[in-house]
């Protein structure tokens, strides 16, 4: 079964996450089948703090993947900055 989820990177106290496609038989942080996005929580000014390719991600649970809960949340958080203009 594929799930796409959330993988840690980053250095102690400065966490950075990459969003993955991967099987679940892998580890944790095993092969990834493809790399959707990133998440970065301590971004700050004009660092990007969210970076998901929907398309692809849409395409994978249509392929029926499932979807993590914090990376749907991810995906809610991301829908509403897409629908609020930017001033």
């Amino acid at each position: 079964m594929v799930k796409i989820k959330l993988v840690r990177h980053g250095a102690k106290r400065a966490p950075f996450y990459k969003v993955i496609a991967t099987d679940s038989r892998y580890a944790g942080d095993g092969k990834a089948l493809e790399r959707l996005g990133f998440y970065n929580p301590s971004a700050r000014g004009q660092e990007v703090k969210l970076n998901l390719n929907v398309e692809a991600i849409e395409a994978w649970v249509a392929k029926g993947a499932q979807v993590s809960e914090r990376v749907s949340k991810l995906l809610k958080e991301n829908s509403k900055a897409a629908a609020t203009p930017a001033a």
